[in-house]
């Protein structure tokens, strides 16, 4: 038989099937309005279960797993029709509709972490033209999400991830833990360069000892490495911040030590570059994140973020995943961190996408997430600064 009239016995199939599944669909509309008179909820886990057993023994062995993903999406299919038929209107409408601002603020009370001449702050400056900082010193970050949760400042900027170096691990542990109390509002991507910064008199050769944060070292570590001569090494100790690292030094006595931070450090605490950019990768990029406690959504915004965990149960993200495509939504990051609570093993996962959150689409994916997930929590929608 040939390859044209095997296909051509497939369209024929194909139409039957499109045939039928346009029946089954409606069946499946015609359910929810049953279920929605009788207070029924649209998922029944229950009769899933009834009807995946019946599936198994109705097919060959060997098409047992295909039958099964087939109807895994079937059902997925199916609720979320019934869901997008409902009378009712997507239950985030109206909390976004009431987060929409006019023009994002040009002045405002910000916490940054570290102290002046900070990258953060740096950051800070090209969100707002007239920032009103609060600097804060602390090696996990977490101040800048109390000075936020307890009305202190009005918004706070974090790193979030780095081009060379990747994610920024303590912002996404403070996020899991503090996910109800904070809103993401806007983004920059600011590009960034490293400098060796020395007292006065400290040559290049002297060095012996570098201070910086412990992503401004791993960024630097090629040119840290090629410092190191038979015999010399070269000690790095972490900071909390680059400006700290930079502060402390040019406070030290010591004639053999360096700190890497940036260019504004130079004339605030009167020290000497030894060294101009010094990241290992040219094109070095950190994403800063500027929260809020409250939903702010501005205009322009077109990228969202949200946290969700999943049932530890095989196929629960991939369930979820199928959702964006589903609804045509761009999926543009997908970070994990695992939870350990109460001796289950679980994972959070952090996502971004692109999507107007003022779409139907993207109403109906945040209403679907809350019942598929064990927990979920939306983030923000916002513009990144380029």
């Amino acid at each position: 038989m040939s390859l044209e009239n095997l296909r051509g016995q497939i369209d024929a199939v194909d139409t039957e099937l499109l045939s039928l599944f346009e029946r089954r669909m409606e069946l499946s509309r015609q359910i929810a309005e049953v279920k929605s008179t009788q207070g029924l909820p649209i998922s029944d886990p229950v009769r899933e279960s009834e009807k995946m057993l019946a599936v198994s023994g109705r097919v060959q062995p060997a098409l047992t797993y295909h039958a099964h993903t087939l109807y895994d999406t079937l059902f997925e299919l199916s609720k979320s029709y019934q869901r997008a038929a409902s009378p009712l209107p997507p239950l985030m409408l109206g909390e976004i509709r009431g987060a929409v601002r006019d023009c994002f603020p040009t002045s405002a009370t910000v916490a940054c972490p570290g102290v002046e001449g900070s990258f953060s702050q740096l950051a800070c400056e090209r969100l707002f033209a007239y920032p009103n900082l609060v600097h804060f010193k602390s090696s996990t970050f977490d101040k800048v999400f109390a000075a936020i949760e307890n009305g202190l400042c009005d918004y706070g900027v974090l790193p979030l991830e780095n081009s060379t170096t990747g994610l920024v691990g303590k912002i996404y542990d403070l996020m899991k833990n503090n996910y109800s109390n904070f809103r993401i509002v806007k983004s920059v991507r600011l590009g960034v360069e490293h400098n060796l910064l020395a007292p006065p008199g400290v040559k290049l050769e002297d060095v012996r000892e570098i201070f910086s944060h412990e992503q401004a070292l791993r960024q630097c570590a090629g040119f840290i490495d090629s410092l190191g001569t038979p015999g010399v090494e070269i000690k790095i100790t972490p900071c909390e911040n680059t400006a700290i690292a930079a502060e402390s030094v040019a406070g030290s006595d010591r004639k053999d030590i360096a700190a890497i931070g940036s260019h504004r450090c130079i004339e605030l605490y009167g020290l000497n570059c030894l060294a101009k950019n010094i990241q290992d990768e040219a094109a070095n990029y950190t994403r800063f994140i500027c929260i809020s406690k409250q939903l702010e959504i501005y205009p322009g915004a077109n990228r969202s973020s949200i946290i969700m965990v999943t049932p530890n149960t095989p196929g629960s993200l991939s369930k979820a995943l199928r959702r964006f495509y589903a609804l045509g939504l761009n999926l543009i990051k997908l970070e994990s961190r695992p939870l350990f609570e109460n001796n289950s093993a679980k994972v959070m996962f952090y996502l971004d996408f692109e999507c107007s959150p003022h779409s139907e689409a993207f109403a109906r994916l945040l209403d679907e997430m809350k019942v598929f997930c064990e927990e979920f929590q939306y983030l923000g929608s916002y513009t990144e600064v380029v």
